[in-house]
């Protein structure tokens, strides 16, 4: 084998390498792969700083890592009093929007505790306050969740639609 040639396949070995560790590193820090019952210290290890922490009611507290405002994901994982965790959640689920979001209940603060900073705050001329949206995918289609939040800091409603954006960018 000549020099070049060789060269070239070390290249290419090497970069396959990176290629491998790369994503072993992004396996270790997915949140939804850490389990029930792992400590707050190690999940914090593997996954590096959350996008939001927040006391729980009871003790604990919630290590939240958002993929917002590029990505589609916010997790949520539970830490019980005594520093391990209790459940790991991706919230930004269609199925779960009508047992989660507490209409009239919710104030902004559960908002931010429960699905971090929103992909954008906006306001419309049919309601007195701001609109939160979030992006998450639905069976891979892009969608966006809408929870209308009145001048008090009170959900008032919230409904989910297609994501638009993502049309004018095609287009």
């Amino acid at each position: 084998m000549n020099a070049s040639r060789r060269s070239g396949s070390l290249a290419a070995l090497a970069l396959l390498a990176a290629a491998s560790l790369g994503l072993l590193a992004g396996c270790a820090s997915e949140p939804t792969r850490i389990q029930p019952g792992t400590s707050a210290a190690d999940t914090l290890q593997r996954l590096g700083a959350p996008t939001g922490r927040y006391p729980l009611t009871g003790g604990g507290e919630r290590l939240q890592y958002s993929r917002m405002p590029a990505g589609f994901e916010v997790v949520d994982i539970d830490v019980d009093s005594s520093g391990k965790v209790v459940s790991v959640t991706q919230v930004l689920s269609e199925a779960r929007f009508g047992q989660d979001i507490k209409v009239n209940q919710w104030r902004q603060n559960d908002v931010m505790a429960f699905y971090g900073r929103p992909y954008e705050i906006t306001r419309v001329s049919s309601f007195d306050g701001a609109v939160w949206t979030w992006r998450y995918k639905a069976v891979n289609e892009r969608r966006m969740l809408y929870i209308y939040i009145d001048p008090t800091g009170v959900v008032r409603r919230y409904h989910t639609g297609d994501d638009l954006e993502f049309d004018r960018i095609r287009d």
